[in-house]
């Protein structure tokens, strides 16, 4: 199978491309009204997620994953934890390191903030899109899913 564009593909997915950024954009920053506002800085966040994906792990492989100097991870993981969102505890298999993981309480509010979006975009796409709709968006996912992975 051939997956050249023609031209004519060409000249469709430049204009498609611009309103998919323009869409997610909206979307994400509805999602984000849906929650309270964090203090997060971006590579805060980046950790969190991360923590929660991946589970609780050192500083330097967090610095490894996130492509930054340990030095700057630590500084990243300090102010986490004075925030109370994580926290260290020994690493049960090598004493001399530290797990960093997520406090119970952080979880908490990761899953209700979570739910908060979850809830919006629920009703969102029962009342603005017909059952139709909803199968075609669901085919557009996987096409998103394919995209992000790229």
């Amino acid at each position: 199978m051939n997956n050249t564009p023609t031209p004519a593909a060409s000249h469709c997915a430049a204009p498609l491309a611009a309103e998919l950024r323009i869409s997610l954009g909206k979307l994400i920053r509805r999602l984000r009204e849906q929650t309270h506002p964090d203090d997060f800085t971006s590579a805060q966040k980046s950790v969190l997620l991360r923590l929660d994906r991946d589970g609780p792990t050192t500083v330097s492989a967090l610095a490894r994953a996130e492509s930054v100097r340990p030095q700057s991870m630590r500084i990243t993981v300090a102010g986490l934890e004075v925030m109370q969102a994580v926290s260290g505890k020994p690493d049960p298999t090598d004493g001399r390191q530290t797990l960093i993981e997520l406090t119970p309480t952080f979880r908490k509010h990761l899953t209700e903030s979570r739910a908060a979006k979850d809830d919006w975009l629920l009703r969102a796409l029962q009342e603005q899109l017909s059952p139709q709709e909803q199968d075609e968006l669901a085919a557009a996912v996987k096409l998103l899913e394919r995209l992000a992975d790229y």
